[in-house]
């Protein structure tokens, strides 16, 4: 291995430029003299805060929240419940493996496994397309994930597939949901910091509009520990000086207009309509469908799906005490709900926090509760 690549990728991990943009951060936050509370949008930020023991060098005056950053969680009962229905009527779905345990109404998908239903766990939209050419069974792609994920989704479709395939969309498109958040009653979010590889399709220049309309800022920001701590500096900054307006601190990846390929290829395929996101609210334009055009390969138009009987099976007791709504809408942390490392685990999980690598309660269980391990000077 060269001293080259082994450079690079320390580059955005470097130890003292870690301590010097930390003591930045608590300089701001001091000078503030008041507690600060602001939000990331992201289960990568949230993996990267918990991997890297970044929360040891915040200031204690600083709160970092994670709000509505894990496509999974956010997936609704009744987009769960149609992927289960289908299953157990004996048609094969396709999904990535953190869907596999996100419980519905009365079951999940690995329930309908133990019962025979046929659940292939892919890891691309590509490969379950492949799997639909191997074989003469329907294959349902079960589709999770924000725009950027969708926007694989959508060049697969235009490509064309196969025609025993279809899609179950339960894709999501961040910026409603952040409008939701910064209007919650109550809410004590005063800036965002928005997710780098979302931002890659949709540009910096979409959160412009957001900080102006909410007089809250946003700093586009990437996933390594100098990205965040920089991107946290910039955006407490904005908060202090009340400036709402919005920053890219991710140039190397995103532009202020974004991927106008990418944009155009994903409005072609889908459109936005409002949908409900998982124990935090209904929001318009929040959920991805398929178009008209694309009708014949809309599995919610190609199937008669029946969930009544799911609905019929009494829940599962513990589902009512799951906080998982009031976690990603930012109102309460993993450690106030009374399942967490209990009765819900990641192999035992009650909500959808638990299930996904993405899910805050489980990045948390992961690495010990609230992860505040001073590691910012390890290199990994």
């Amino acid at each position: 291995m060269t001293d080259s690549w082994s450079t690079t990728e320390m580059r955005f991990r470097d130890p003292a430029r870690a301590r010097a943009l930390a003591a930045r951060l608590a300089e701001v936050v001091e000078g503030a003299g008041r507690k600060i509370s602001v939000m990331h949008v992201c289960g990568s930020h949230e993996q990267a805060i918990a991997k890297y023991g970044l929360r040891a060098s915040f200031p204690k005056q600083l709160e970092v929240i994670m709000g509505p950053g894990c496509p999974v969680c956010v997936t609704d009962l009744p987009e769960v419940d149609e992927a289960v229905a289908l299953a157990r009527a004996g048609v094969r779905i396709a999904t990535y493996g953190d869907m596999l345990k996100v419980p519905g109404t009365s079951m999940s998908l690995a329930d309908a496994q133990t019962e025979g239903a046929k659940v292939d766990i892919v890891y691309s939209v590509m490969q379950a397309v492949e799997l639909a050419k191997s074989t003469t069974d329907e294959i349902v792609f079960f589709a999770s994930g924000f725009e950027t994920t969708a926007v694989a989704t959508a060049a697969v479709i235009v490509q064309g597939v196969p025609k025993n395939f279809s899609v179950l969309s339960a894709h999501k498109y961040i910026p409603p949901v952040m409008e939701i958040v910064a209007e919650m009653p109550g809410a004590t979010v005063e800036g965002f910091l928005a997710a780098g590889h979302a931002a890659t399709i949709t540009g910096s220049a979409i959160f412009e509009r957001f900080a102006a309309r909410h007089h809250k800022p946003v700093v586009v920001a990437g996933f390594e520990p100098l990205d965040i701590l920089a991107g946290l500096v910039a955006l407490v900054e904005l908060v202090v000086a009340g400036n709402a307006t919005a920053i890219n601190a991710y140039p190397r990846c995103v532009s202020r207009d974004g991927n106008k390929v990418a944009q155009a290829l994903l409005w072609k395929v889908f459109r936005a309509t409002g949908g409900r996101w998982r124990g935090i609210a209904h929001v318009p334009s929040g959920n991805l469908r398929l178009r008209d055009e694309y009708a014949d390969v809309d599995a919610r138009r190609r199937f008669t799906i029946d969930m009544q009987s799911l609905w019929d099976m009494a829940p599962p007791a513990l589902v009512a005490q799951c906080v998982c709504g009031d976690i990603m809408a930012g109102i309460a942390s993993p450690s106030a709900c009374n399942l967490f490392g209990k009765a819900c685990t990641p192999e035992t999980p009650v909500g959808a926090c638990m299930v996904s690598s993405e899910g805050t309660c489980r990045i948390w269980h992961q690495y010990g509760g609230h992860p505040d391990l001073v590691r910012i000077g390890r290199a990994v």
